[in-house]
């Protein structure tokens, strides 16, 4: 026997050091790269441990409803989950809206929240709310470990993995872990508890399998010689090659691919139709184009029109989606097929069904030519700058695999309705819960993961995620944050409540004019900002923030009523465009 002392039992502040630095390394192993940080004192543990790593890129954002976006922005241009930590309280409350939108976006994200021991819980402890299953469903998993213990330590690794890997799956989205921590927070890290086995592999982000034969069977028989569309919805392709494989059975049916701003199907072929709801504005167009069968793929459709076009067509619709998440608030579809859409768009062309009639897609095409024509003859006339012409200008603005992200409201249905494809752009908005908050936040988080970014929001998102800016200067990040300033709410001026109630009522609701110099407020940040007036000078500015790079702010000045006007005046330029001579 040895006469040698036992080695002292380790402090709590080195057992929390040496369990927060064992989870980091093993979440480093499986992939994590990306952590944001919301500064707080009970989650001091974690914090140093992210920081001491030195294999991540750590973000410290003030403001927790900030840090749940920036981490968001990095885990959806990545589709890898990235880490958001915060102290107890009401401070873990802030990242819920961030939370929803992982979920609803399927978004991976590693939700850390600190929280106190179990003593302090129920006494009334400063700082101290009740966190357990804090954001409900909406989180694929959550786990409450309880405080480190020694005795603990060969299951610390096995926490980690099971954390970041319920991030992912078949729909992937937030986890939330609840890490309580004792006094002292500070501690030194001992030696980490060995890995007990092999690292194993994330399952994979989506389904990769076709159809039955049965199935498949029953798809031909229903799409072959048919006057058909597929629609792309939001995040129908989350790479070239799935865009790609989308048009080519769109190629072999002979029909159109109706493609949403975000789905990332909006390329340089052929197929794709990117005016449809200046084209169905038409109802002679609209009539005339009507299909007898759709397949819907992706989530959402920013189109109102579009979807209402849907919606009365009267054709067979099917969704197909790797995970059965084809929206269907009208209840329209009459199969829902769960299957990768490459594979099956490849067992529909082995099986060779008839093409569509010969006239069916030339008048599709048609009709898109004529749409883009008009649109692009009529912004060029107009000095403007228009909403409308800020969208096709700063999505144009965008460097080859550089980052669009658009704000859920007038800047996404803009760019959806004007905007002509660039192939070269990944394109994002929070389309999961359609909020206009974290836009600003979402954007840093994608720039941080080095694409030059853009981002296109309007005053009150800018407002609403001011915080964002706060440091921002000081973030190695190249982000152009352009601002349509219309002074308010300008989506509501095309909404029914713009002619239902007295101008007063409506200016006091749903104008809410601001009265912000935003220029100033950027400037106050440190920011370099400017305000452009002209078609022109929004060029200018777009050019000059991507050669000097960095961080800058461009504020467009609009008016709501204008807005409107020129709205009405291009859905009537295309409509023209598509009467019949």
């Amino acid at each position: 026997m040895s006469d040698d002392p036992l080695p002292p039992p380790p402090t709590s502040g080195d057992l929390a050091a040496t369990y927060c630095a064992t989870v980091v390394d093993e979440w480093v192993a499986l992939g994590l790269r990306h952590a944001v940080v919301a500064p707080g004192s009970r989650s001091t543990p974690l914090a140093l441990a992210l920081l001491a790593d030195g294999r991540l890129r750590v973000e410290v954002v003030l403001d927790e409803r900030a840090a749940g976006f920036v981490a968001l922005g990095t885990a959806a241009a990545t589709r890898v989950p990235s880490l958001v930590l915060c102290t107890s309280g009401t401070a873990a409350a802030e990242f819920h809206a961030a939370v929803v939108e992982s979920h609803q976006s399927a978004v991976p994200m590693l939700v850390v929240t600190a929280d106190r021991p179990p003593e302090l819980q129920g006494v009334w402890a400063p700082q101290t709310i009740d966190q357990r299953q804090l954001y409900g469903d909406a989180v694929r998993w959550y786990c409450e470990p309880g405080p480190p213990e020694a005795g603990g330590s060969p299951w610390w690794r096995d926490l980690a993995r099971d954390a970041l890997s319920r991030t992912l799956g078949v729909v992937p989205g937030p986890v939330h872990l609840n890490l309580a921590f004792r006094e002292p927070l500070v501690g030194s890290p001992g030696e980490l508890p060995d890995r007990r086995g092999e690292l194993p592999s994330l399952p994979p982000e989506g389904a990769e399998w076709g159809l039955t034969d049965e199935e498949l069977g029953r798809l031909v028989g229903a799409v072959g010689g048919r006057r058909g569309v597929l629609v792309a919805g939001v995040r129908t392709a989350r790479n070239p090659a799935e865009a790609a494989a989308i048009h080519e059975l769109a190629r072999a049916l002979g029909w159109p691919v109706i493609c949403d701003a975000l789905s990332g199907c909006r390329d340089g072929s052929p197929q794709v139709v990117a005016c449809s709801d200046l084209i169905l504005r038409d109802p002679g167009t609209a009539a005339r184009l009507r299909p007898e069968v759709v397949i819907r793929t992706g989530g959402l459709l920013a189109s109102k029109v579009l979807s209402q076009w849907l919606a009365g067509s009267g054709a067979l619709q099917v969704g197909l989606d790797r995970s059965d998440r084809v929206p269907d608030p009208d209840r329209l579809l009459a199969r829902s097929l769960v299957a990768d859409p490459v594979v099956v768009a490849a067992q529909l062309r082995r099986m060779a069904p008839a093409p569509a009639p010969d006239d069916w897609w030339p008048g599709w095409s048609a009709a898109e030519a004529s749409a883009r024509t008009a649109v692009r003859s009529d912004l060029e006339g107009d000095p403007g700058p228009s909403e409308p012409a800020v969208a096709v200008d700063v999505l144009a603005s965008v460097p080859v695999g550089g980052a669009l992200v658009v704000a859920s409201s007038m800047p996404v249905r803009d760019l959806e309705w004007f905007a002509p494809p660039h192939p070269d752009a990944w394109v994002w908005s929070n389309r999961g819960a359609n909020g206009i908050d974290g836009v600003v936040s979402t954007a840093l988080g994608v720039a941080a993961t080095g694409r030059p970014t853009t981002a296109l929001v309007g005053d009150l998102a800018f407002l609403h995620d001011s915080t964002a800016l706060v440091g921002l200067r000081e973030r190695e990040v190249d982000l152009v944050v352009v601002v349509v300033d219309n002074d308010g709410g300008g989506i509501f001026s095309f909404l029914p409540q713009r002619g239902a109630l007295d101008p007063e009522a409506f200016e006091r609701l749903f104008g809410t004019p601001h009265g912000t110099d935003l220029v100033a407020l950027a400037q106050a940040h440190g920011l370099p900002a400017e305000r452009v007036r002209s078609r022109a000078g929004l060029q200018a500015a777009l050019s000059g923030a991507r050669a000097r790079g960095g961080v800058r702010v461009v504020v467009v000045d609009s008016d709501r009523d204008h807005n409107v006007a020129v709205h009405a005046r291009l859905v009537e330029a295309v409509a023209a465009s598509l009467a019949p001579t």
